[in-house]
């Protein structure tokens, strides 16, 4: 929530708008629960689904995601971040990229920084899911690379509890890999750092 609306990136539900089935679309709308009323505000620049999104100073970050299809064996991954200003509905330059290119995995905010954690990949040479965890500084403009997950893994939750960084469950392989579906009850804890 930011000034009392709720602003959401990405995609709409198939079912709700059948023209457009599983395409990675740059909508963003702002919900106003005062009002029960939702509005367009300004396309992001890069359309895309299955993205990180963390909100730092009041400006909401896009990382990374999945463009073209909502899904892996038809789509490809960028590591694009994007930062957008609700207060005057301006997309800023993008960022520092991403080091990993993905989509699909976990992100919490915890100290002014954007935690993104696992997520798949697919082309013609690869299919995976990923062990990275990468944190994006939005006051330096940079990334930081961590100590990676002892097990690869897309689908997976985020949150911190205190000063710790809990990843748990998701899939082990990517979603690519038809028939298979390898989930796992993993429960990694991280420590994280002060500025």
């Amino acid at each position: 929530m930011i000034g009392g609306a709720a602003l959401h990136p990405g995609s709409r539900e198939t079912a709700l708008y059948p023209a457009r089935p599983h395409r990675s679309v740059d909508t963003v709308e702002k919900y106003d629960p005062q009002t029960n009323r939702w509005s367009v505000r300004s396309s992001m620049p890069t359309a895309r689904n299955h993205a990180a999104i963390g909100v730092v100073n009041n400006k909401i970050y896009v990382i990374g995601g999945r463009l073209g299809s909502a899904f892996i064996f038809t789509a490809s991954n960028t590591n694009v971040v994007e930062e957008y200003d609700p207060a005057t509905d301006q997309w800023g330059l993008v960022k520092a990229r991403m080091p990993t290119e993905r989509s699909g995995g976990a992100w919490v905010v915890y100290n002014g920084r954007i935690y993104v954690a696992g997520g798949e990949h697919q082309d013609s040479h690869l299919m995976a899911a990923f062990r990275a965890l990468e944190a994006y500084d939005p006051s330096t403009n940079s990334w930081s690379e961590l100590p990676m997950m002892p097990m690869p893994r897309h689908g997976l939750a985020g949150a911190v509890v205190g000063d710790r960084l809990h990843l748990v469950s998701g899939d082990v392989q990517s979603a690519g890999i038809i028939g298979m579906h390898v989930a796992t009850d993993s429960h990694d804890i991280f420590q994280l750092g002060h500025r």
